[in-house]
């Protein structure tokens, strides 16, 4: 079986025309009619019939079957070719999440000053959603990451460090800053500051609306948790944080969730199980699962 054939099958199935993919890949429309033959005949199977009246080709379901494996072995195959790339290099591609970069990451740099290890770091800030996406493709060696349960990814090696609640968090001087809990349903009436659809946030706090039965009224969205806790400071709404994210000297009131069944912010390293690590990336991963 030949990569390159894979790759003329990934194509067919999304184009659904022997033509398309052939001027795509910049070869004969025999070659791409060659390649899916070998390929029923390694299968003992037919992937796609063609309609001669309707000139349309339909995918057989075996050949959807075969099409979602092709896209996992392809994928493994970059993934591969990447791994292999960078298999010499001394630099680690390390995914950091804002909140975890900013409230989470300082106190571990001297340890990793200490190591010799900073100068290594070639650090990616994007959300935990995204960054999964990056490591899972093989664009980053490791990556911290956040979520809303234990961190279980098909092909991940991951060990979590920290658990975190999520709180509401006002203004020291709005009217709620004077109670120690609250009942998120009480909340329906206020105006939310909230970080953008990138963070697990997000999910959490659509979670917890859906279960207080009301629409949020969102005032505003950002990337930039710094805004938003200068915007709640100033009294200009409320917003739905990690307790990660806020700190003593913050002008701000953190107010547990009441009720059961809260979410919970879940801090984890991860890399891929195909991952060969380098004496300094096994170092990082050592420093790090063994700070908590």
């Amino acid at each position: 079986m030949k990569i390159k054939d894979l790759e003329y099958y990934q194509q067919l199935i999304k184009d659904q025309n022997f033509s398309k993919v052939a001027q795509h890949f910049g070869v004969s429309q025999p070659t791409i009619t060659m390649a899916i033959q070998r390929l029923e005949q390694d299968f003992n199977t037919t992937f796609f019939v063609r309609d001669h009246v309707h000139r349309e080709l339909h995918v057989t379901a075996t050949g959807q079957q075969f099409a979602n494996h092709v896209d996992l072995i392809l994928n493994e195959v970059q993934i591969a070719k990447k791994e292999i790339d960078r298999a010499n290099s001394t630099k680690i591609r390390f995914g950091l999440p804002p909140i975890i970069g900013n409230y989470y990451f300082p106190p571990l740099t001297p340890r990793l000053m200490r190591h010799q290890l900073m100068p290594d770091l070639e650090t990616y800030e994007h959300g935990s959603k995204e960054l999964l996406k990056m490591l899972q493709h093989g664009d980053l060696d490791m990556a911290l990451l956040g979520s809303l349960s234990p961190l279980k990814e098909a092909r991940l090696k991951a060990q979590e460090l920290a658990r975190f609640p999520f709180q509401v968090i006002v203004g020291a001087n709005h009217p709620l800053a004077k109670q120690s809990t609250v009942d998120f349903a009480s909340l329906r009436n206020e105006q939310f500051i909230i970080p953008d659809t990138e963070f697990f946030h997000d999910q959490a706090f659509k979670q917890m609306c859906r279960r207080a039965h009301f629409r949020p009224h969102i005032l505003y969205r950002t990337a930039d948790i710094h805004v938003i806790k200068a915007m709640v400071s100033e009294n200009l709404g409320i917003t739905f944080l990690t307790s990660l994210a806020v700190g003593n000297g913050d002008n701000l009131k953190q107010l547990a969730l009441s009720g059961p069944d809260q979410p919970i912010f879940h801090l984890s390293v991860a890399m891929r199980e195909t991952e060969e690590l380098t004496p300094r990336k096994q170092e990082l991963w050592d420093l790090l699962t063994n700070n908590h």
